[in-house]
């Protein structure tokens, strides 16, 4: 059985260390669903920055993609996986950006190489050969040779403030164990449910 928490932010907390604990590769890793303007929904991977009471965050383009559709519609849903413990949780709400002072602090963390490639590529455009972007790459390193390289003004953050969080753990005959939190709005209390399998 899952042992509920008041808070499903402590529940997450314990989850998560146990996760970087055992997970061979990103614990960190979460899907990202979005909707584009057609109604059809779109996944991909994105990696955990923060969290905290206010949300969870992720950085990515502002122009790529889930970029636009978040922008567009700023509603989505997370799902953290966790195969070696057999684990999953589950989060959907209303996205909000994050400050430029959040982002420009988490910038300064990545590696160099990571900071030309936040310049160097036009992420989720078609790309005529890979030629094409080294050599974006190799511009874009030469400009900012020397002294530290600034944040883009289209790489940012966002974050999604749950309003729904499920944990999910894995059961024998699959029968598992599901316990929801949901609250109407971000900082209202949660209540809490179990879920059949």
């Amino acid at each position: 059985m899952i042992r509920e928490k008041a808070d499903p932010l402590d529940l997450f907390a314990e989850w998560y260390a146990e996760a970087v604990k055992s997970e061979p590769n990103d614990p960190s890793a979460m899907a990202l669903g979005t909707v584009g303007p057609d109604g059809m929904p779109s996944v991909r991977m994105v990696l955990l920055k923060d969290y905290d009471p206010a949300g969870f965050v992720f950085y990515t383009n502002y122009e790529s993609r889930k970029g636009r559709q978040l922008l567009a519609n700023p509603k989505a849903a997370l799902l953290f996986h966790w195969k070696s413990l057999r684990r999953q949780v589950r989060l959907e709400g209303p996205i909000e950006k994050t400050t430029p002072e959040e982002a420009d602090a988490y910038f300064s963390t990545r590696a160099r190489g990571s900071q030309i490639g936040a310049w160097a590529s036009e992420q989720s455009r078609p790309l005529e050969s890979r030629f094409a972007l080294e050599k974006r790459v190799a511009e874009v390193t030469a400009k900012y040779v020397i002294g530290k390289v600034p944040r883009p003004d289209h790489w940012s953050g966002f974050r999604l403030q749950p309003l729904l969080i499920e944990f999910w753990q894995d059961g024998a005959f699959r029968l598992h164990d599901r316990l929801e939190y949901s609250r109407p709005t971000p900082g209202a209390p949660w209540s809490t449910r179990t879920l059949y399998p």
